[in-house]
This record gives structure tokens, C-alpha cells and sequence, in this order.
């Protein structure tokens, strides 16, 4: 069961990330954002109120849902859409797989769990496969101010990202399942930016053609209500550190998307920093080996 609901997040987050570059025209970032969790808490609460599963929460789950909207929800996309103006949708699904850093980083501060070495080195060889990935447009001095802001604002997208992990875990463990949680948190998320663009003056319009059509009701049901749903069902089982993990296949998807839809052209750098970004995340979870102890005192 597991493994299904790896490959079926990777497959379907690995390409999620042109359809957020479609998203991009005549509607505003966040009335988009809107449009999309807007849709996917109706289209969950429908299927939780018909199936008679949707789950009563205390005050407390609704606060904890309202962090998780603002997290998972609003703030981290309204990054990753901003940010794909400026750098292609495969290499910012490259900087979201350091998720699994951040992720561990996360549970320390949140949980207390100990950070090992082997995360440590992971998010150095990690840091360093970015550079290496981002070279080719540095050397070339193509690289703008917009450039390293999109590549910023990836990176402050993952950790938004990551801090909504430990929520749904604390959720979890207070027994709330992700179909419920999702479809508030979805709804806070979608309210909180539609209060935004209110008091901003942003209007609410639309695309009517199928590029944006097409690439919204994709993001709709298998990009929020089957992949957050199965992404964040593996967090509940296995933790948000190991679930993270499932992020580290994402490029290998998003890159060759990339390279077919945007035109990217891979280079020698940026496989080099691809390798040393995936290899860094598989360190992120490699089970430290067990120390023996002699059984004699010296």
C-alpha cells in the first residue's frame, strides 16, 4: 500500500509543476490559488459528507488546520507560482526535493528528534547539487535578480511546505484523518487568499480556453485531492521524514517534463547537480549503522 501511494505522488506531483506554469496569464498567483483549493475542499467535503466520513474537530484541530491552510495551502504556492515566472517548473521541483531536509530539520524543532550525520552531509551535498544545477545560467550570465529571487522563493515555498508536514502529523496523531484536515485546511487556505485579494483590489477574473481550464481542473483533483491525499496519508504511517522521501524522484519526473514542454537543455553541470542533489536526499535517510560494543571493558 505504501508503494502505491509512492509512485502515485511522484507521478502525479512530478508533473503538476507545468501545470502551474500554465496557470500563468491573465488571472492573478493567488486568485488561481484560490480557484484551485477552492475547488478541491468543495469537491472533499462533497465526497466526505457522502460517504459519511468527514470528522468532528475541537477547537484546537480547526487552529491547527488554519496553520496548515496558510502552510500547505497558500502561502508556499503563491511562492512556487511567483517563482516559475523566473526559473523553469524543473528545476524548482529539483529545490523542492531538499523538502526532505527541511523535513528532518522540522521534526527536531517540532518533535526532538536528534539529526544524524548523515543529514547533515545529505543537505551539503544537496546544497551544493543547486549550485551546480543553477550554473549554467550563472556562467552564462544569463542569470537576473528574478532568477535568484525565484530560486529563494522555491526554497521559502519548501520550508512552508515542510512546516505543514508536521502538522498533518500532529494531526494525525490526534487522530484526524487527511481527507478531513485537507478539505478545512483547503478551505482556510483558499478563504485567507480570497480575503487577500479582496483587500488588495485583485479582481476575480478568468481564462476561458483549455490551456487554463485544462491545467486547473488537473490541479484540482489529481494534483490536491488524490496527491496531497496520498502524500500526506504516507506522513501519518511513516513519519514526515521518511514520506519527504518520495520527493527525491520528483525532478527525475519534472526535469524531463521540462526539457520536452520548456525547453531545457541539460548540461554537464546540471547533471552533476542533479546526482549530488539525489544523492544527498538518499543520505537524508540512510539508517545510520549500529555501533557494537565490545563485551569487554578495556
Amino acid at each position: 500500500m505504501n508503494l502505491s501511494l509512492y509512485l502515485l505522488t511522484v507521478l502525479i506531483w512530478g508533473t503538476t509543476w507545468l501545470a502551474l506554469k500554465l496557470q500563468l496569464g491573465e488571472v492573478a498567483i493567488p486568485v488561481s490559488i484560490v480557484y484551485r483549493f477552492g475547488l478541491a475542499a468543495l469537491v472533499l467535503f462533497a465526497l466526505l459528507l457522502l460517504s459519511r466520513k468527514l470528522q468532528v474537530m475541537n477547537k484546537r484541530g480547526h487552529l491547527i488546520c488554519l496553520a496548515q491552510g496558510l502552510c500547505l495551502f497558500c502561502v508556499n504556492f503563491m511562492c512556487f507560482l511567483t517563482a516559475s515566472q523566473w526559473v523553469t517548473t524543473g528545476l524548482i521541483a529539483v529545490v523542492f526535493s531538499t523538502a526532505t531536509l527541511w523535513n528532518a530539520l522540522n521534526a527536531r524543532i517540532f518533535f526532538k528528534q536528534k539529526i544524524a550525520r548523515n543529514v547533515l552531509l545529505g543537505g551539503a551535498l544537496g546544497l551544493l547539487g543547486l549550485g551546480f544545477l543553477f550554473w549554467p545560467e550563472l556562467s552564462a550570465h544569463t542569470a537576473t535578480p528574478q532568477t535568484l529571487l525565484g530560486l529563494g522563493l522555491a526554497l521559502l515555498g519548501t520550508m512552508c511546505f515542510s512546516a505543514g508536514n508536521m502538522l498533518s502529523s500532529l494531526q494525525q496523531k490526534a487522530g484526524l484523518r487527511p481527507l478531513t484536515t485537507n478539505a478545512w485546511g483547503m478551505l482556510y487556505g483558499a478563504s485567507m487568499l480570497a480575503l487577500y485579494c479582496a483587500l488588495s483590489g485583485i479582481p476575480f477574473t478568468m481564462e476561458w480556453n483549455a490551456r487554463y481550464i485544462g491545467s486547473l481542473l488537473y490541479l484540482v483533483i489529481p494534483g490536491s485531492v488524490i496527491g496531497f491525499t496520498a502524500y500526506l496519508t504516507l506522513v501519518g504511517r511513516m513519519g514526515p521524514e521518511r514520506a519527504a522521501y518520495c520527493t527525491v524522484l520528483f525532478p527525475l519526473v519534472a526535469l524531463n517534463v521540462s526539457a520536452f514542454a520548456e525547453g531545457y537543455q541539460w548540461t554537464a553541470p546540471a547533471l552533476m547537480g542533479l546526482i549530488l542533489v539525489m544523492l544527498g536526499n538518499v543520505l537524508v535517510f540512510r539508517k545510520p549503522k549500529p555501533v557494537l560494543m565490545s563485551a569487554k571493558l578495556a
